[in-house]
């Protein structure tokens, strides 16, 4: 009898034993404790902490719930401690409670991502499962477990999806495939493969503005590969981007100068654009310490191209400007009356401009631009404006006082405007940006 008794308490000992012991999953990864959080803990806190998730790790539940419920809801252990002991219980959806409500508390507790990523991942939820491991290399790039199990996930679920999208492209269901393609560039962004066979699905499509974002993706990331910016250059033209197309084509030309056909495609595109090579003469004005009025004019022609229209009456005759490498911007300005021509059919291409002069410039293009329909705002009454070195007598007086009045060009100290002296190239420059800016 007492030999009965005696194995009977030893049988009971033994079933109590295995219902507080539950060996974690082999494949259980428990994360340690996030130092920031530990080190604001007590001593009791940080002992019992400690003492819990080493419970965890070894299987034991109960005595680990035991202590999680001992710190109490208010340690920032309590829900992500009872995750994990959920988890090793195969009790997944209070495991994944429990982590998710950890998370609401502390939103970048690597230890309970950690956590809900395997949870996902049991379940067979792979893209909430990739978006936790995601979370958890951001906090601890340097986590290796963490960035194996994310490399494998991607690599596994991009390669599947690769797989689905040819399966689906080969029935003729262009639909699956590109939501299986979009799929893989879930978890590879940057995969070649998918954007390109995107970009020839959407291009057969005759959507040329998603194939370009596929392109795009494809030849940021390989800015040398001339195939893949031929197929970019073409598509940006037959979406009649040719802006970009001559951007594109101009670096593959950069990657191979002898090439004849693209350099016909540059040349065709620039033809279409109507762009045209800058005389050197033009590179040089910003360092000219006296401007012309040949220089003066290409500046116009140039900066202000996009609003400047050719004047339809017949240009002024000019008999001096054969020989001027500006020939065409001056004629381009002088027939909308931004210059002047004199009197004997002469405009004198090298002639210095003075200070004065440039008011009476810079008055004129403020005009034209304001019957294009740009506003410009007064920044200092007229009225308030003392000019000691310019009488009102003069023929450029209120031309020089508007332009004041603007802001854009000014007085010294003493209120001399200087209206003989030159102006340099550099000081031009600027005044024209600041009324481009103006209208911008």
């Amino acid at each position: 009898m007492v030999k009965k008794t005696l194995i009977t308490a030893l049988f009971s000992s033994l079933l109590w034993s295995c219902a507080t012991y539950q060996p974690p999953p082999p494949s259980l990864y428990i994360g340690e404790l996030p130092e920031s959080i530990v080190t604001e803990l007590s001593l009791d806190e940080r002992i019992l902490t400690e003492d819990a998730w080493n419970n965890l790790k070894q299987g034991r539940v109960k005595k680990a719930e035991k202590i999680i419920e001992k710190l109490g809801r208010r340690s920032p252990f309590y829900f992500v401690g009872l995750g994990y002991a959920s988890f090793i219980l195969n009790r997944l959806s209070e495991a994944e409670g429990a982590f998710a409500q950890a998370l609401v508390d502390y939103p970048e507790m690597s230890v309970a991502h950690i956590g809900l990523a395997q949870v996902y991942q049991k379940l067979g939820r792979d893209r909430e499962a990739f978006v936790e491991f995601r979370e958890v290399l951001k906090a601890e790039p340097d986590n290796t477990w963490a960035r194996q199990s994310f490399e494998d996930l991607r690599n596994r679920k991009t390669q599947q999806s690769l797989e689905e999208a040819e399966i689906y492209l080969a029935q003729k269901d262009t639909q699956k495939s590109k939501r299986a393609y979009l799929e893989a560039l879930f978890y590879s962004p940057q995969s070649r493969e998918a954007h390109l066979a995107l970009a020839r699905i959407y291009k057969d499509e005759s959507v040329l503005q998603n194939a370009l974002i596929h392109l795009k993706a494809v030849s940021d990331n390989e800015p040398k590969n001339e195939e893949v910016l031929k197929l970019y250059g073409e598509a940006l033209y037959e979406a009649e981007d040719y802006p970009r197309s001559l951007e594109i084509y101009e670096r593959i030309l950069e990657l191979k100068p002898r090439d004849n056909e693209i350099k016909a495609r540059v040349d065709r595109l620039k033809n279409r654009l109507g762009i045209f090579e800058l005389p050197s003469q033009y590179e040089s004005i910003p360092a000219s310490e006296a401007i012309s009025k040949e220089e003066t004019a290409a500046l116009i022609a140039i900066k202000f191209k996009d609003i400047i229209e050719e004047s339809r009456t017949k240009p002024p005759i000019i008999i001096d400007i054969a020989t001027s490498w500006a020939s065409k911007y001056i004629l381009k300005t002088t027939s909308i009356g931004l210059l002047d021509v004199y009197s004997n059919h002469t405009f004198q291409p090298k002639k210095i401009v003075t200070r004065a002069e440039m008011a009476d410039i810079l008055f004129r293009l403020i005009n034209y631009l304001r019957g294009k329909g740009y506003s410009f705002i007064i920044q200092i009454p007229p009225e308030r404006i003392q000019i000691s070195d310019v009488s009102p007598d003069n023929i450029y007086y209120q031309k020089i006082l508007r332009v004041i009045s603007y802001d854009i060009m000014d007085l010294s100290v003493d209120r001399i405007f200087n209206p003989d002296l030159p102006i340099s190239g550099q000081e031009t420059v600027r005044l024209f940006d600041i009324i481009l800016a103006l209208i911008e």
